[in-house]
Formats: C-alpha cells, sequence, structure tokens
C-alpha cells in the first residue's frame, strides 16, 4: 500500500523536450478542456476509440512512460470498477449471467465498458497535461484565461497561482502519508487487513498528523511568499512571456480536427 502512493502520476511534471512539452500551455489547456468536453458528447464506440488514439498519440509524443497509464487510473480504479459493475447489473437486456436476483446483460456490459472507457480516458487526459506542463507554465496559462475576469473584480491571478499549488503539493502530500504509513507499519500496524473497521482503525490515525503537516508546509510556503515581498499579481512581469507560434497553431487545428472527427464518427459508421 504504501509504494502505491508514491507511483501515482495525477500532478508530476516530467521534465522533458519533447513536442506536447514545447506546445504553448494555453492551447494545451484549451485542448484538454475541448478533449473532456468532448468525452462527455461522443455517442458510440468508433468515436471513442478515436479519442483514445488521438490521447495515445499523444503519449506517444509527449514521451511518457507506459507505466503512466496505470499510474493514471489508480487514484480511481475502485470508482471505475464500481461504475462498471453497477452499470452491467442495472441496464435491462439479454442476461448473460443471472445470480439470485442480479443479472449481467450484454446491454449492461456494453454500456458500462463505454461509461468506464470514458472516465479513464478523462484522467488520462488530465495526466497528459500535468506531465507536460510545468506548473508555472500552467499558472501563467489559467491566468491567461482568467484575466478578462479581473476587470470585474475577480482575482484572475490569485486563483490560478492557488490551482497550480494544489496541483503541486499533490506528489508533496503523498509522499508525507507514504512515511505515516511506515511508521505505522514500523509500531505493528497490520494494513493488510481485509476488515473496513479494523482497516479504518489503522488509517485514522494518519488523518490529523496528515492535516498538520498539510498546514505546516501551506504556513512555509505563505511565509516564503511573504519574505519575497509578494503581494498577488498586479503589476507582476513574468521572465517568459507565452508567445504562439506556428507549430502551436498547427497543433490546435490537427487536435480541432481530430475532434470534430471523433464526435461524427457515430454519424458514419453507426451508433
Amino acid at each position: 500500500m504504501s509504494g502505491s502512493l508514491l507511483t501515482l502520476a495525477m500532478g508530476q511534471y516530467v521534465p522533458g523536450d519533447s513536442a506536447v512539452h514545447r506546445v504553448d500551455p494555453r492551447f494545451k489547456l484549451a485542448t484538454s478542456f475541448a478533449y473532456a468536453i468532448g468525452l462527455f458528447l461522443v455517442g458510440g464506440w468508433p468515436g471513442l476509440s478515436l479519442m483514445a488514439i488521438g490521447l495515445a498519440g499523444l503519449f506517444v509524443a509527449g514521451g511518457l512512460p507506459a507505466r503512466y497509464v496505470g499510474r493514471g487510473l489508480r487514484p480511481l480504479l475502485v470508482l471505475i470498477a464500481f461504475t462498471f459493475l453497477v452499470q452491467a447489473l442495472s441496464l435491462p437486456g439479454k442476461a448473460l449471467v443471472t445470480v439470485g436476483p442480479f443479472s449481467i446483460t450484454r446491454e449492461g456490459l456494453d454500456q458500462g465498458g463505454f461509461l468506464t472507457f470514458r472516465l479513464a480516458l478523462l484522467l488520462l487526459s488530465s495526466v497528459v497535461l500535468t506531465a507536460t506542463t510545468s506548473p508555472v507554465s500552467l499558472t501563467d496559462a489559467l491566468e491567461w484565461f482568467l484575466r478578462p475576469l479581473a476587470r470585474v473584480g475577480v482575482p484572475a491571478y490569485e486563483i490560478a497561482l492557488m490551482v497550480t499549488i494544489a496541483l503541486r503539493y499533490i506528489p508533496t502530500l503523498l509522499r508525507e502519508a507514504d512515511d505515516l504509513l511506515r511508521a505505522q507499519r514500523a509500531r505493528g500496524v497490520d494494513l493488510s487487513v481485509r476488515n473496513p473497521w479494523r482497516l479504518a482503525q489503522g488509517v485514522m490515525p494518519l488523518v490529523v498528523p496528515l492535516f498538520v503537516l498539510s498546514f505546516r508546509h501551506a504556513d512555509d510556503l505563505a511565509v516564503a511568499m511573504a519574505s519575497r515581498c509578494y503581494h498577488g499579481g498586479r503589476g507582476r512581469t513574468r521572465y517568459r512571456e507565452l508567445r504562439a507560434g506556428l507549430r502551436d497553431v498547427v497543433g490546435l487545428g490537427v487536435a480541432a480536427g481530430w475532434l470534430g472527427l471523433a464526435l461524427s464518427a457515430g454519424r458514419w459508421w453507426g451508433p
């Protein structure tokens, strides 16, 4: 259990010089949002398959290891399995397996597989974004999109910074939780039991120290920012300004074309 916490891919930036790393973060963020929306608009397996092929291409172009697929799905693996099981048992149709009052239908398997595959692609798309975009670049991109709201008093830079810091501290908090788990094991606590009540008794003592460590990190970060005279985004300059190039426009056009192809695939190749 302890080793699994450190192998999560969400929020971890993988430094590199791939084609995906060099794309303007604003284009990557816009493409990620469009991809997430497209996942819920696509109406059949052909379109969803095209969405998966496009995401696999981004994994390859970004130079991300294949193990990141499993790491990206691990945080919500239980939810994915539960969604599939509920769909398989709840939809009426031709029964394939019947156990007591429950029946697994062909329609339930198809719908359950479709929904779980969609959820898996949604998780992996966020992994591609955070793994190929540095926290600073992601902050700049979020602020650029929120900048029009600053005219009506919305703290655009602060919101972008808050979101980026939250993503940045996911690996740190996982590392702290892993250290606490190791300490519990050293004290003889068995966390491999199958009894949910005994497992909860072993995990609950980790909650309070994890909260304390979280607030301590937040306080250290606040002191560090105050000591550097941080006073918000007003008047703040950047070492690197975001500038879109021809490569970014071409990449956005390819992504938009592929997304349009996936959304219209169901009309061409059946439901």
